[in-house]
């Protein structure tokens, strides 16, 4: 099925209460049918991502994963399920997805993304949403995206705390100055070690299902053109407190020039 194929009888159902909204209305949930979205992960943040985006009608879903579904990841990644440890990420969710909506069509990448594999990975994708575990990735998933001119929806958590933003580089802001990069934000990878690793420090299921789904819904939002994009704006949560705070950063005055 192509993706300009107008939608049919059963998307218009399925799709009804998106297109009652007037920021999304017929239009934007074309838009939707015709987005190619390329996720980095299908494990906490992925999970939900990969879950709401099927669910939205997001045309054509990529997958980036290259690990299997273990017992311990699902008190969080819950695309998966216990019927599904052993395989591959990739397959599980692809078919909870399909499950979920047949009128999405899936894309599988069973390796990581490198700086080698990067360009041919986002070949064809219009968006990009990150939500890899380390910290090498990330920057490879930065340099990439800005390198595709495709906007990066980023999310990370920890423990009990998570983190969001959207990066645009390639583009100007209302200033006229270009959008800041995941650098300004990071300019190094912490040392190995000083972050540790989930599986290191623990962290509290639901919060990937938080973040996660505030991803998905920058992306939708991306697509669609509704709302106000994360663009130079950080998105802090603070689960144990409840509370959501936000940091502006700007493009540094020597990636200006």
């Amino acid at each position: 099925m192509s993706d300009n194929e107008p939608l049919g009888p059963d998307e218009i159902a399925r799709y009804q209460r998106h297109i009652l909204l007037p920021e999304v209305g017929g239009v934007g949930q074309q838009k939707l049918k015709r987005a190619r979205v390329l996720v980095i992960g299908a494990g906490g943040l992925g999970a939900p991502v990969l879950q709401y985006l099927a669910a939205a009608g997001i045309g054509t879903i990529g997958i980036v994963d290259d690990d299997r579904v273990s017992l311990s990841n699902l008190q969080r990644q819950v695309i998966h399920d216990t019927g599904t440890i052993g395989e591959m990420k990739t397959r599980s969710a692809a078919d909870a997805m399909t499950r979920l909506n047949p009128h999405v069509r899936v894309v599988r990448f069973e390796e990581r993304l490198t700086q080698q594999t990067a360009q041919a990975m986002l070949a064809g994708f219009d968006l990009l949403v990150d939500g890899s575990d380390n910290f090498d990735t990330r920057y490879v998933a930065a340099d990439a995206a800005e390198a595709a001119r495709i906007p990066l929806v980023h999310g990370a958590v920890g423990r009990f705390d998570g983190s969001l933003t959207v990066l645009t580089p390639y583009e100007a802001g209302p200033d006229g100055a270009l959008n800041p990069t995941y650098r300004d934000l990071f300019p190094a990878p912490p040392p190995d070690g000083m972050v540790p690793s989930c599986a290191e420090a623990g962290i509290i299921g639901a919060l990937t299902g938080v973040i996660g789904t505030l991803m998905a819904m920058e992306a939708i939002k991306l697509v669609t053109g509704a709302g106000e994009p994360l663009v130079g704006r950080l998105l802090l949560y603070d689960s144990l407190a409840a509370r959501f705070d936000i940091v502006k950063y700007r493009r540094s005055k020597r990636r200006q020039e």
